[in-house]
Parts: structure tokens; C-alpha cells; sequence
């Protein structure tokens, strides 16, 4: 009788050692898939450099300067990384806010 009960406890002991591991890398994955660093800081929005590469943070209800513009609408960059961050890296607004390519570095 000793060896089916000592057979249950490592089986026993088998799965809640595998059930712990599935539910860390679980909650890990969760974690890295839910951070994201967001372009701006609460109450800022960002701008784009126009006719050029970059941007800046601006406090919600402030005006861009001369050089810098809104986003257009639907496209702005919310997280570094996501789909319009890339976006920008390759394009601009010129002076008429239509999208431009940028021009390749030198």
C-alpha cells in the first residue's frame, strides 16, 4: 500500500509544482503585455515637429508653437512603440499638414 500512496504524492506534488509555474509565467506575461510607456504625461498631449523629425509633450489646453502641430486625428502616437510612433518616425506634417515622407538621414 506504501507505493501507491507514495506514487499519489509525487504525482500530487508534480502537478501543483507545474499548476504554480503555468499560473507565474501567466501572471508575468501578463505583466510585461500590460506595460507600456505612454508618450506623455498625464494631462499633456503630443505635437509634431513639422517638416522635421520629433516632437514634444504640451499641457492639455496649451497651443503648439510655430514648427509644431497636432497629430491629425486617429493618428497620434499614445504609447512609444505602438503603430503610430513607428508611423511618425518615417513621416511628417509639412506646412499645409498634408503627410510627407521624411527625407533620409545623412
Amino acid at each position: 500500500m506504501s507505493r501507491p500512496s507514495t506514487a499519489r504524492r509525487r504525482l500530487r506534488r508534480g502537478l501543483g509544482l507545474t499548476l504554480v509555474a503555468a499560473a507565474a509565467a501567466g501572471l508575468l506575461s501578463a505583466c510585461s503585455l500590460s506595460f507600456r510607456e505612454a508618450q506623455c504625461s498625464d494631462g499633456e498631449y503630443p505635437v509634431l515637429a513639422v517638416n522635421n523629425s520629433g516632437g514634444l509633450c504640451l499641457k492639455n489646453g496649451e497651443e503648439p508653437s510655430q514648427g509644431f502641430t497636432r497629430y491629425p486625428e486617429g493618428k497620434v502616437p499614445e504609447y512609444v512603440g505602438d503603430k503610430w510612433d513607428e508611423y511618425w518616425m518615417t513621416h511628417t506634417l509639412d506646412e499645409n499638414g498634408k503627410i510627407v515622407p521624411l527625407p533620409p538621414v545623412q
